[in-house]
């Protein structure tokens, strides 16, 4: 029990040592991206690859659509919802993809889209793809056709948006705790390695809105994993994560010893996860150049004036994240 409660205690102060000495290392500065307005929308752009003149990208946001959501004080607020959800019609659904699409400048463009399952699963997308009716399984999208646009969702999950300078191709990938795990990120980097000849240094990555690590509460099971893939996992992490990987996470091993009543037990021990800096981590030991990485700095469960965050509000709706060629 004092072993337990010694090792709690050494990562506590290590947690808070780490926030005092060094709290820019997992930040970005905000001014390095800008939220465009357009057709009503507020858009956010990654610089980098706002600066290549033959793609096109964009990062959607919450306020501007034609979507009503319930908020917490009985009332109602007009949204950008791009996710086919139970509380949404259809119709506005459809609405707000077409205000996203032309606020990007994408009208023209085929959108491709996924039937996302948390996985490794990157697919490559060729013309024929792009006309297909059905969304394929998988959580990743690569191509070098012109004219196709790459999308997936998020509510907290990463977007992440691959520009290769170079060859000409781009990817878009949905990484949530599972698919950073499984490094879907160096897969699908690998995938266009493979078929179209590209070169991690050449490669733009720009990660989008995600719930951050001040947000993104997780348990053992999450933790012994993570520690299990990667041996610098413990820097992703906040809290007692020597005790969760090691499977001492349970405060109420001896419930006689707490002297406290059934129902009144300490809850189990939880720590916070960076996916943003795995996400950063994974791609630049991929070979992809750190200067070359960024990502927005936005919290998605910090802003719910700009994002939607499942982890916060459960009832919300999707965001979107883009790139193609034009």
């Amino acid at each position: 029990m004092t072993m337990r409660l010694a090792s709690f205690v050494a990562n506590m102060t290590r947690m808070i040592a780490k926030k005092k000495s060094s709290p820019s290392k997992h930040q970005v500065k905000r001014a390095e991206w800008k939220l465009r307005r357009a057709g009503g929308l507020q858009i956010l752009e990654a610089p980098a690859l706002e600066r290549i003149g033959w793609l096109v990208h964009g990062f959607s946001t919450r306020p501007g659509g034609t979507s009503e959501l319930a908020s917490g004080d009985a009332k109602t607020e007009r949204v950008l919802n791009l996710g086919f959800t139970e509380w949404d019609s259809r119709e506005h659904v459809e609405e707000n993809r077409k205000k996203f699409f032309h606020a990007i400048g994408a009208d023209k463009m085929r959108a491709v889209m996924l039937r996302q399952i948390h996985s490794d699963v990157a697919l490559r997308v060729d013309s024929q793809a792009a006309e297909s009716a059905e969304a394929p399984q998988g959580d990743a999208l690569f191509t070098r056709e012109p004219g196709s646009l790459l999308v997936v969702q998020t509510a907290d999950c990463v977007p992440i948006l691959l520009a290769d300078t170079k060859r000409r191709a781009v990817a878009a990938i949905h990484a949530g705790w599972r698919g950073t795990l499984r490094r879907i990120t160096a897969k699908t980097l690998g995938r266009m390695q493979m078929e179209f000849g590209t070169r991690p240094e050449d490669m733009i990555a720009a990660l989008g809105p995600g719930i951050g690590r001040c947000c993104y509460e997780v348990g053992s099971d999450v933790a012994r994993d993570f520690h299990a893939q990667f041996p610098n996992a413990r820097e992703w992490f906040e809290g007692p994560f020597d005790a969760l990987a090691s499977g001492e996470n349970d405060p109420n091993w001896l419930p006689w010893l707490t002297m406290m009543p059934p129902g009144h037990q300490p809850p189990p021990l939880r720590a916070h996860l960076d996916l943003i800096a795995a996400n950063r981590a994974i791609l630049a030991e991929a070979g992809v150049p750190p200067r070359r990485i960024s990502s927005s700095g936005f919290c998605t469960a910090c802003r719910r004036d700009l994002f939607f965050s499942y982890r916060r509000e459960r009832t919300t709706g999707r965001l979107m994240a883009a790139i193609g060629i034009r």
